[in-house]
């Protein structure tokens, strides 16, 4: 004796229920199965070194006291940046919108 599809439908639902599975009798493609893999965030967060101090992060708490610091990197790349601005190898400038140029007429 044949058992019913509409039987088996009825089991592979209770089955999926007691499962916590995805009941889909159409078989659709729904991505479940890269739903239910491991994220990988944490892993990759891992992977990469914690954060550091920086100089940067120093000249900013003590900035509030007053003390004044000289950081010669930031200082090398900004002459850097000047001498290559002299040169004409600079960043070029943002490009303006014609409602941009208006409004820079409109405020002279």
């Amino acid at each position: 004796m044949a058992v019913s599809s509409h039987r088996i439908l009825d089991l592979v639902k209770a089955q999926c229920r007691i499962f916590s599975l995805n009941f889909n009798p159409q078989r659709l493609r729904l991505g479940n199965k890269v739903l239910r893999q491991r994220l990988r965030g944490p892993a990759l967060a891992a992977w990469y070194p914690k954060k550091t101090v920086s100089f940067r992060d120093l000249q900013d708490t003590y900035k509030p006291i007053g003390l004044t610091t000289f950081d010669e990197a930031e200082d090398d790349r900004e002459e850097a940046i000047q001498i290559a601005k002299l040169r004409g190898k600079g960043r070029p400038k943002k490009k303006r919108t014609a409602a941009e140029s208006r409004s820079a007429k409109k405020k002279k």
